[in-house]
């Protein structure tokens, strides 16, 4: 019964949602990267896919920590931002507006996994579980960090670039 859900049910239903988007965005990165032309987004694309792969083993340990197997759940919100970074990347290509649509669309993403981590972090520490509720907020510093640098590349050259 509905009424018979707890925090700690929200916590592991919002678990399994960031843990099938880390994975939705494992394969998208690459796609992005090789799209880009600016190298320095590439390279960034590149360098959070990696990130994103201790993004995904840090969510295994908490899952191992909460006795539960590592397992995504749908993630309809995650899988719509990345049906709009594709259409970017099919409607742009080639035109100087790419790498700024790029960097749009993974501050798009940015923005749904801190305010996810955000979120996971505030519960766990609630419910307890102190030493997930590291390892939450580490990944949030990184990905609040990825957004801060696609803001920078897109403030000092891209969005000049697209408006030229």
């Amino acid at each position: 019964m509905p009424q018979d859900k707890t925090l700690d049910d929200l916590f592991l239903d919002t678990l399994k949602d960031i843990y099938f988007a880390e994975k939705q965005i494992l394969k998208a990165l690459p796609k992005m990267a090789k799209a880009a032309n600016d190298p320095q987004l590439k390279a960034g694309f590149e360098e959070h896919r990696q990130q994103t792969e201790g993004h995904v083993d840090r969510l295994e340990q908490i899952f191992e920590m909460l006795g539960q197997p590592a397992r995504g759940k749908t993630c309809e919100a995650i899988l719509g931002i990345i049906e709009e970074g594709k259409e970017i990347m099919d409607d742009y290509k080639g035109a100087p507006a790419l790498d700024a649509g790029l960097i749009s669309s993974g501050q798009a993403v940015e923005h749904y996994e801190m305010a996810r981590y955000g979120t996971l972090k505030a519960w766990a520490t609630l419910l307890g579980h102190k030493d997930a509720a590291q390892l939450l907020d580490a990944t949030y510093k990184e990905e609040s960090a990825t957004d801060k640098k696609l803001t920078q590349l897109a403030t000092q050259t891209e969005n000049a670039k697209a408006a030229a």
